[in-house]
């Protein structure tokens, strides 16, 4: 128990610290030097929130930051299914950026982006407003393919048919459709074909809608309808929570790829077998690179993700522009996950503070993922992975015996994961 603590504090600090060393030598000789560089960061996420904060503190505060932002504040995508089955508020997953923007000095605008010219190095703001930068980056999340779901496009607009794959709104409108179902219901959601944001998330989700259910609804149904042919992250014990705690009341079904919805009837349809029928749907699109990301031709991987240069998240079509989060092409094993995204950002940070000042890159980065998926109110499970840049490969792998999953279900590790979400949420926005 003692050295799975000793992971978690330590889970935020080694993607910062272990970089520390590379910049030891721009670190000790920026600190009274004039400024040196404008950063432009298009996204306050997990990735272009720790990014901002990280280069400001990095070079000592002579590299100017600015954030392009069109939230009030930052919403964390990790803890929000527990919001879904009304465990928890819209309020405890919500961060004020004000200690971000205050505490390092970042320059905060409240915007989209409309367009960037990497030629000229300049963002266009949707007020008509552009922006120069040294170094630009982009981290935009996903965008929904909507048009791979007859239908959904619509039925999402009314209402009808959510998503929720980005916490806001959605969170608190599919947390109401679930109120809302009789006793007896059937609450039915789909998995996309991998890649795609949280491999482990819907099947939380899931998990979670059913604890509410076994508590509220006892007579109700949880389907999960899979594109892919098994269980993304944690297989064998996701099928040990639903079998066990859950008996009968979570179904599993692989290999069906939803490919349109029909609202009047309240029915998926998919590829093999008959339309089903629920109260409740929740749809998941295939997914790929945030707008701005295809705008800019960044997306250059199957059109879909963004190609980067793992030892500094370049993107490969265009220089000085760096691509964080679940928008990049991922290395083997690489989840699209927040930790990930906070972690891609510290080696981002660290490798445009050295290249502004003409310091030599880390040529061998770590980064590591930890991610808990709570099962029920009380029970969750983990898996964490290490992985290195690899010159030979071009590509980072995962270390060899790090890592590792769960036992079993746990209430300590409910624990733990409560501890994550507070620990990433202090080293990202504070």
């Amino acid at each position: 128990m003692q050295s799975r603590r000793n992971f978690l504090a330590g889970a935020t600090t080694v993607g910062a610290l272990g970089l520390a060393p590379a910049l030891s030598g721009c670190a000790s000789t920026t600190r009274n030097a004039a400024g040196k560089g404008k950063v432009v960061i298009v996204g306050a996420g997990y990735g272009g929130s720790t990014a901002a904060k990280y280069i400001r503190d990095w070079s000592g505060n002579t590299i100017e930051v600015t954030v392009v932002e069109p939230g009030d504040d930052f919403v964390s995508c990790p803890v929000s299914n527990l919001v879904i089955a009304g465990a928890k508020s819209m309020q405890d997953i919500t961060t004020s950026y004000d200690a971000l923007r205050g505490r390092h000095g970042v320059t905060w605008i409240k915007s989209m982006v409309e367009s960037i010219d990497p030629a000229a190095r300049t963002v266009k703001l949707a007020n008509g407003d552009s922006l120069k930068y040294d170094k630009l980056v982009v981290s935009p999340g996903i965008d929904l393919m909507y048009d791979t779901v007859k239908g959904l496009k619509a039925a999402n607009e009314s209402g009808k048919i959510l998503i929720s794959m980005k916490a806001g709104p959605e969170t608190v409108a599919l947390r109401k459709q679930i109120e809302a179902m009789p006793d007896g219901g059937v609450f039915a959601l789909t998995v996309p074909k991998a890649p795609y944001r949280c491999p482990p998330g819907p099947y939380e989700r899931a998990s979670l809608v059913a604890a509410y259910f076994k508590k509220h609804k006892p007579k109700s149904k949880v389907i999960i309808f899979d594109a892919n042919d098994k269980v993304q992250s944690k297989e064998p014990l996701f099928k040990k929570a639903w079998a066990e705690m859950y008996g009968g009341m979570v179904e599993y079904v692989p290999d069906h790829n939803v490919v349109g919805v029909n609202t009047q009837t309240m029915e998926a349809e998919f590829e093999v077998d008959a339309p089903v029928k629920a109260d409740v749907l929740n749809i998941i699109p295939m997914q790929r690179a945030g707008v701005i990301a295809q705008r800019t031709g960044l997306s250059n991987m199957n059109g879909r993700w963004c190609a980067v240069d793992y030892r500094t998240f370049e993107s490969t079509v265009h220089k000085d522009i760096h691509v964080l989060g679940d928008s990049i092409q991922i290395s083997p094993l690489m989840p699209k996950s927040g930790h990930m995204a906070n972690q891609q950002a510290k080696v981002a940070a660290a490798a445009i503070v050295s290249m502004l000042y003409d310091q030599p890159i880390n040529p061998s980065p770590v980064v590591m993922n930890t991610c808990y998926s709570m099962v029920s109110f009380h029970q969750a499970i983990h898996v964490a992975t290490v992985h290195q840049y690899s010159e030979k490969d071009k590509t980072f792998l995962t270390v060899p015996g790090s890592g590792g999953i769960s036992a079993g279900l746990s209430d300590v590790e409910a624990h733990y994961a409560e501890a994550w979400a507070t620990n990433i949420w202090r080293d990202t926005l504070s």
